[in-house]
């Protein structure tokens, strides 16, 4: 029986042809024959208590001309497909937060959603990396300015940073002496109303803020490291980094140990670790990337791993 795969993802006629993971696990999919179909966030709804979506079967090409083709859109049940890859981009705003209700109630009749919803909500992409300490740098997260100044004036060169920003926005570095502390910590924290993180400045961020994929719990032996432009202090491809891949050292692979078997536990198939020289910073669980990156570094296909994985967690599932 051929599997039926959904995929909720931003508008596929604006993604980035050349680096965009999506469309690599979409490509993987289909070569396994796999029948897919596409949805935006704005498709979804509930129609007394049950999940469905307006959505249309796409055909994925490796063109960059022409990348995908539509059929006429159709009303269905969520239900009735197989697995849901649930790739919308950040924000995490209420809007997300709803689109995860609609598709746990398909994940109630047995659909595979990817990533789990409740994990989902559960697990911001920062906080959630504090939950290991021994793989962190010196980190708080608080909402009090005198608590977060505290921090600073231990550390001396501190990361202030949202716990909601995605692709390097709002990220601050406070070095020693500087005089804008009060003003910065003020405007992230809305006069201490709001969490933000606090992280102790890690030097190595000069070699790259190197992101690990992780597909149910194991990383994928090469990583890429997203290196600053100059004169910039985040590595974020979409705040001009330069991507490198490269291996996993010792203890990138040790980090993903330490995590890997939570991530199973909670049903985060698809991960994206960030690490900067020896520490974990954040850990991805919305809409990883970086897969095409690796994939052209290393000649290999991080989306037919993941559909490996998908295909084997609903072959289990079916004998249990």
């Amino acid at each position: 029986m051929t599997i039926k795969i959904g995929v909720v993802m931003d508008p596929i006629d604006q993604l980035n042809y050349k680096k965009d993971s999506t469309l690599a696990m979409l490509w993987a999919a289909q070569a396994k024959d796999w029948q897919l179909f596409y949805m935006e966030q704005k498709d979804l709804y509930l129609d007394q208590g049950v999940a469905r979506a307006r959505m249309a079967e796409l055909t994925v090409y490796h063109d960059p001309d022409c990348w995908f083709s539509l059929e006429p859109h159709q009303q269905k049940d969520l239900a009735e497909l197989d697995v849901i890859l649930m790739r919308k981009d950040p924000p995490f705003d209420n809007e997300y937060i709803y689109s995860t209700y609609i598709l746990e109630a398909a994940e109630r009749l047995g659909t595979l959603i990817v990533n789990r919803c409740q994990s989902l909500r559960d697990c911001n992409e920062k906080v959630f990396a504090t939950q290991y300490p021994q793989c962190c740098p010196p980190v708080m997260v608080s909402a009090d300015n005198e608590r977060l100044k505290a921090f600073y004036t231990l550390h001396e060169d501190v990361i202030f940073k949202p716990l909601d920003g995605m692709g390097g926005s709002s990220i601050f570095r406070v070095k020693p002496g500087d005089s804008n502390l009060s003003v910065i910590l003020e405007t992230l924290t809305n006069f201490g109303e709001l969490s933000i993180m606090a992280q102790r400045y890690i030097p190595q961020i000069v070699d790259g803020d190197k992101r690990i994929l992780m597909i149910n719990g194991e990383a994928v032996p090469y990583c890429l490291a997203r290196v600053p432009a100059s004169g910039e202090l985040r590595g974020n491809l979409a705040a001009g980094g330069e991507g490198r891949a490269q291996p996993l050292t010792e203890r990138d692979q040790w980090i993903a140990d330490q995590i890997g078997p939570t991530l199973v536990e909670k049903g985060l198939l698809f991960v994206g670790l960030d690490i900067i020289g020896d520490f974990l910073t954040e850990i991805n669980v919305t809409s990883p990337t970086c897969i095409r990156e690796i994939d052209a570094g290393y000649d290999l296909n991080i989306g037919a791993r993941l559909m490996d994985c998908i295909e084997d967690t609903l072959k289990a599932r079916s004998h249990s």
